[in-house]
């Protein structure tokens, strides 16, 4: 059961607090989304898309919730959508979409394309209210050159709904600002029957990396899974030696990029004597691992108990030297 009066709760209006007065220790906003959101309630795929127009919805101040802005008593789903001007943002930058705390729980989609959720959609609901929503922007779904599309799909079951509190913005993150490629966020995963890739009738789902496979709608799940995710090499790492970081996943796996294998970790101990599910994997890419354009990297895991997957840590590719000096 939630509190009404859980954003007046010490955690939340302390993180509020602090991001709001001490910005650069944490990151730097680039661009400020805070005011003015169009706004309607209902739920409709194609709202996701940066084709629509949206011109007859109502306009939210945001964040507050939907309650305070003429919308009392109503729980459901609802979509926000708001415009930004993408040559505000550099192409060799590593961006992320702060969007604070939603209540219930989002789906986020830019320019058409999924780049975060938290918590999970009916039929099988779960709230993620007291979650601060930080989502990494890929690079390849970014107009540079003009305006993009933010679409914010979210459903409360009840009390205040929608964007409620937090500073909203697109930040450059410090914290993977040595990252030349920033892989955190949204990918494919699906349970497997074994190590191997090539196995066929495989039913894709979408899940959040890094985090354990339990919070997000896989409860219990010990065995095998496999995680995927394409990226685009930007030319200027053309010819540049790179490390994959992959986060310190629970317990072993096999990592893959464009069907060749580039690394592996398995102690070979058993559950409760194993150690590698506490190590950061970092993986050199051969250089002819890569192709120019899109490429696709697949995990294979094994987990013996307890937590599953992909669960913390660093994730995306690093120039070998900056790994070698910063990242290590």
């Amino acid at each position: 059961m939630k509190l009404y009066l859980r954003k007046n709760s010490i955690p939340v209006r302390t993180l509020t607090l602090v991001l709001f007065l001490l910005p650069g220790l944490l990151a730097a906003q680039v661009i400020d989304l805070r005011g003015p959101w169009r706004f309607h309630i209902d739920d409709k795929p194609a709202w996701a898309s940066a084709e629509f127009d949206d011109s007859s919805w109502e306009t939210l101040f945001t964040p507050s919730a939907w309650e305070e802005e003429g919308f009392h008593g109503y729980d459901g789903f609802a979509w926000y959508r708001r415009t930004f001007d993408g040559r505000q943002l550099d192409k060799n930058v590593n961006y992320y979409l702060g969007l604070g705390f939603i209540d219930d729980c989002d789906e986020v989609y830019v320019n058409g394309k999924l780049v975060g959720f938290s918590g999970s959609m009916p039929p099988r609901f779960k709230t993620a209210y007291n979650k601060e929503r930080k989502y990494p922007l890929p690079a390849e779904f970014i107009n540079f050159s003009g305006p993009n599309t933010i679409a914010i799909r979210v459903f409360d079951v009840t009390l205040s709904g929608g964007i409620i509190d937090g500073r909203l913005g697109i930040y450059k993150s410090k914290e993977n600002d040595r990252l030349a490629v920033d892989l955190r966020g949204v990918w494919s995963f699906t349970p497997i029957r074994r190590m191997e890739l090539g196995q066929p009738e495989l039913e894709w789902k979408k899940i959040m990396v890094p985090e354990a496979w339990e919070y997000q709608g896989h409860a219990k799940y010990d065995g095998y899974a496999r995680y995927q995710r394409t990226f685009l090499l930007p030319d200027r790492l053309a010819g540049t030696p790179l490390v994959l970081l992959v986060g310190k996943i629970d317990d072993f796996d096999k990592t893959y990029i464009n069907g060749k294998l580039i690394g592996t970790t398995n102690d070979g101990k058993s559950y409760g004597r194993s150690e590698s599910y506490d190590r950061q994997r970092a993986y050199p890419i051969p250089a002819d691992a890569l192709k120019k354009g899109l490429n696709t990297i697949d995990i294979l895991v094994e987990d013996m108990g307890n937590l599953g997957g992909i669960y913390t840590g660093i994730v995306g590719i690093a120039r070998q030297e900056d790994y070698a000096r910063y990242l290590k």
